[in-house]
């Protein structure tokens, strides 16, 4: 049974942003796995696809940053989701960005977050996604996404990824390293040429090491944004390729507000999600596809809001398609329609 989110809709939305979504989250994590998950939970559409080794039972995943601390994966898998990505996750646990932090642009269908990684550390996170049960059991699988802290400097950054690659590995399905968040100082600059290659190596490099030592090789992504241009695609793709990545997501959250330009939130810093990104991700995505040839995996994100969204990104090149902003203006029923879309291309 199906509760319609239209009902809930109206309370969660005259609540501040980050108070709804840590209420939403609070009670995912204290119903899950009881008989109360039934006002949420839905039939999982059967489209199985395998990707980058990986048997997902269908092509419509959850984006990472909703469960940042891997609270409610089994309350979330509930809804539908073939494959599930949480975190991001830092070493060590971080407030974020001061409040307020989140703001939403309803006529725009979109939300603008500073959040900056706040989450509760590696230990408590992987605490968590040893809880979840059910949605790995029934078939789905779990995407962990690494960061790095705050006050890490950029240039130790590394330091950083290889901790959690390490603490993650055991219990991840796959593992994405995010290096496209706007809210963290100088983030993105590791998506540049030679940073991203210097990264990339040294990740790649203990991945083997723990493949060996562990007994499986779990793939490993990245995550980039949309806020870049063909050339910058284009070295990040060819980066990807010589250093044996398993494949990208894209994308994260833009810093442009052309299509927000106006709103009273307009100003505010951050990374606006949701329909305005739609474009810039599908134009991301398309790019990649070019580069990479027909076989690269590539997971598509930005702006789902219909089932006609997901669509465009399998046309746009994606192999399969994650939603975050959509589930909060649509709610549960969005991932069986999205799932049915991807199907049907």
């Amino acid at each position: 049974m199906l509760f319609p989110y239209a009902l809930a809709r109206p309370a969660l939305f005259a609540l501040d942003p980050e108070h709804a979504h840590e209420l939403t989250m609070a009670n995912l994590e204290r119903f899950q796995r009881t008989p109360l998950a039934c006002t949420w939970a839905q039939a999982r559409v059967d489209d199985p696809v395998t990707l980058a080794g990986l048997k997902l039972p269908n092509r419509i995943g959850l984006a990472a940053g909703l469960d940042k601390n891997g609270r409610a994966i089994d309350g979330l898998g509930a809804m539908g989701f073939g494959f599930i990505e949480v975190g991001t996750v830092t070493p060590k646990a971080q407030p974020g960005n001061p409040k307020p932090r989140m703001f939403r642009l309803p006529e725009h269908e979109a939300l603008i977050n500073r959040l900056g990684f706040n989450n509760e550390g590696l230990d408590a996170f992987l605490a968590n996604v040893q809880r979840a049960k059910t949605f790995r059991a029934g078939g789905g699988v779990l995407g962990l996404n690494i960061g790095k802290n705050a006050a890490t400097a950029i240039e130790d950054a590394a330091s950083d990824y290889l901790k959690g690659l390490e603490g993650v590995y055991p219990h991840a399905d796959y593992i994405t390293v995010n290096i496209s968040s706007p809210n963290t100082a100088n983030l993105r600059s590791l998506q540049s040429d030679e940073a991203l290659k210097a990264l990339l190596d040294a990740l790649m490099a203990r991945r083997e090491h723990l493949a060996v030592t562990q007994g499986r090789k779990v793939p490993l992504f990245v995550k980039i944004a949309p806020d870049l241009d063909e050339a910058q695609v284009g070295v990040i793709a060819s980066t990807l390729r010589d250093c044996g990545v398993d494949g990208v997501i894209a994308t994260n959250t833009t810093l442009g507000r052309e299509a927000v330009a106006g709103h009273r939130h307009a100003g505010e810093a951050g990374g606006l999600s949701g329909a305005p990104v739609r474009e810039a991700s599908n134009r991301v995505i398309a790019l990649l596809r070019a580069a990479l040839g027909a076989s690269y995996p590539i997971v598509g994100v930005g702006g789902v809001m219909s089932g006609a969204d997901a669509a465009a990104k399998r046309r746009a090149g994606a192999d399969v398609v994650q939603v975050y902003t959509g589930l909060i203006y649509r709610g549960p029923a969005l991932v069986r329609e999205a799932a049915l879309a991807l199907k049907s291309v």
